[in-house]
């Protein structure tokens, strides 16, 4: 375990230590329902701000997806603990008003947190989608750039130049239902960049025509 995450722990009990003497200290350990209520749903708020780094989703937009969800998880840890501070020293002898202010309170959290949790899932996943589709493009055409450089015949040049040019302005946008026709646009790149090294001219043509028609496909 590295230092920053000691510091991190220790940072995390600083509340918990100092809440807990002066709720013990001050009060005793006899209290009634409705204080323990209060009690409770005060560490289960903090528990939950404590939580919120690890429902981050993972990735290079992680700064983003987080932030709100630390606002979240911070609104409802104050509101829970104001709300806890409030009820504890009145200290009331039913508990009902009590439980159910905090699992009101405690419900709407879980809402907007599941909320935005759900929204961030999709909308990582559209990111995660889109890289793929963006890389797809640009490989391909990386390696019919390469390809057209080794070509020295004119018109297998001019074909092989056709093919580029439609996987270059392809759009990024794809579907998974084409997962099977792209996969059959990288092995015809493949074919076709051992065309290019065995040198033969009429099998270049061919194999570009073969390829432009699945590129357009």
């Amino acid at each position: 375990m590295n230092k920053i995450r000691i510091f991190w722990i220790i940072l995390d009990l600083i509340f918990l230590i100092i809440f807990n003497t002066i709720f013990f200290v001050a009060g005793g350990t006899q209290h009634n329902v409705a204080t323990w209520i209060s009690y409770g749903f005060i560490h289960f708020a903090y528990l939950m701000l404590v939580l919120t780094p690890f429902m981050i989703r993972k990735g290079k937009s992680s700064a983003t997806y987080g932030g709100p969800l630390y606002s979240i998880s911070a609104a409802y840890f104050l509101v829970g603990l104001a709300t806890g501070v409030i009820f504890i020293p009145i200290s009331p002898e039913t508990h009902t008003a009590a439980l159910l202010v905090q699992l009101t309170i405690a419900g709407i959290y879980g809402i907007i947190l599941i909320t935005n949790l759900i929204a961030n899932e999709r909308t990582a996943n559209a990111e995660q989608e889109r890289q793929y589709q963006i890389a797809y493009v640009k490989d391909a055409s990386v390696k019919l750039k390469g390809l057209l450089d080794s070509i020295n015949d004119k018109d297998a040049k001019r074909k092989a130049e056709r093919v580029y040019d439609a996987v270059y302005s392809s759009p990024v946008k794809s579907h998974p239902s084409l997962a099977q026709i792209e996969n059959r646009i990288l092995q015809s790149i493949n074919e076709l960049e051992d065309e290019v090294f065995a040198g033969n001219k009429e099998n270049i043509i061919s194999s570009a025509n073969s390829l432009l028609a699945t590129v357009n496909e």
